[in-house]
């Protein structure tokens, strides 16, 4: 009987790289690093030799050996499952392109021991930066504990302009595109229009309500504080605001919920009251998630595009790591508008018969 002497492959190594593209074992690690200090015609060749053996750095050795890291965080707090998703894949796509490993940190953004917790997650997982998503982006103590660490990181935010405080970040003006959203039901012929919050935690919560309360005022509104009702983004509190409002003794003809997550439960507790959307009740949402095209009728709402919004953060984060802050023009803050997207849940207001 013959014994199997076949031997394990041997693993591909940057030494094999350098031999089949004849080159040092710098320019492989320069290729490797995507550092721009590569002529194209070498940073092709070192590519190719790379493709033809399989060769798959390996990022812990590849870290110890640069003294640098090359995995980033990304760390959240928010009962959104798709917003979670839609910025993992955003930051997801930027790593795989630039041969970066992700980290991915829930945290409880109310600990008052956050701040050293994130301090010891960079510390012992070798981090290159955070991504940091709000709220935690929005802290201020946070961010100049952070910042005083030494601890790169890049904020995605909500702010209807460029903050200009010195720290890094990608900013949303969800003031208005909740303007626009109003403005559409107000259009529409509705006057009493409900306002369900998300969590007040988010400081996208207060601009939601500033333009929603600003495009009452410019259209000559009074503000109805029976319309408004507190909560979080979260299905069970849009229901639960729902009822609340549809209890009225004058109830509002439209309802536009901080997000898709609320405005979906504003659906079912009309469809539980038994009333016709959007033929009785106008819903109106924020973020263009799952939810919103889910529904039947499908959501009015605001787009956010999270995943792109995600990814620049993460470019953004990956080019201070590599360049440095005033490096490059590309570094600059950049800001999203979420854009108005019309659908079947919100229609004409209901003109009572005499």
């Amino acid at each position: 009987m013959k014994t199997d002497t076949t031997t394990p492959k041997r693993s591909v190594t940057i030494k094999d790289v350098a031999r089949r593209a004849k080159v040092s074992l710098k320019t492989v690690s320069r290729v490797v690093n995507h550092e721009p200090s590569v002529l194209d015609a070498t940073r092709k060749r070192v590519e190719r030799a790379i493709a033809e053996l399989d060769y798959r750095p390996d990022q812990s050795a590849r870290s110890l050996r640069s003294a640098k890291s090359y995995t980033i965080g990304m760390v959240y707090d928010n009962p959104n499952a798709y917003y979670v998703i839609a910025m993992q894949n955003g930051v997801l796509s930027v790593c795989r392109e630039t041969g970066f490993d992700l980290n991915i940190h829930p945290c409880d953004s109310n600990s008052s021991a956050l701040a050293e917790e994130l301090r010891l997650l960079v510390q012992r997982s070798r981090l290159a930066g955070l991504v940091l998503a709000p709220p935690m982006s929005e802290r201020m103590e946070l961010i100049r504990f952070l910042a005083a660490h030494k601890i790169k990181f890049v904020r995605i935010l909500s702010a209807a302009e460029d903050p200009r405080d010195g720290y890094p970040c990608v900013f949303v003006d969800d003031r208005d595109a909740a303007y626009a959203v109003t403005e559409h039901l107000i259009q529409l012929g509705h006057q009493r229009i409900g306002f369900l919050w998300g969590g007040k935690a988010h400081r996208s919560s207060p601009e939601r309500f500033k333009g929603y309360e600003d495009a009452l005022e410019h259209y000559g509104i009074a503000i109805d504080r029976t319309l408004i009702v507190e909560g979080d983004y979260s299905f069970d509190d849009g229901f639960r605001g729902a009822r609340k409002l549809l209890a009225l003794k004058n109830p509002p003809t439209a309802i536009f919920g901080s997000n898709d997550e609320i405005a979906a439960g504003v659906l079912a507790a009309a469809k539980a009251a038994n009333l016709n959307v959007p033929y009785d009740l106008s819903i109106a949402g924020f973020e263009d998630s799952p939810f919103s095209r889910q529904c039947w009728p499908a959501l009015t709402t605001a787009a956010q595009a999270t995943s792109d919004i995600a990814r620049r953060a993460t470019e953004r984060l990956i080019a201070e790591f590599k360049h440095g802050w005033h490096a490059e023009k590309s570094n600059a803050n950049v800001g999203f508008s979420p854009t108005l997207v019309v659908r079947g849940s919100t229609g004409p207001v209901r003109v009572a018969k005499g």
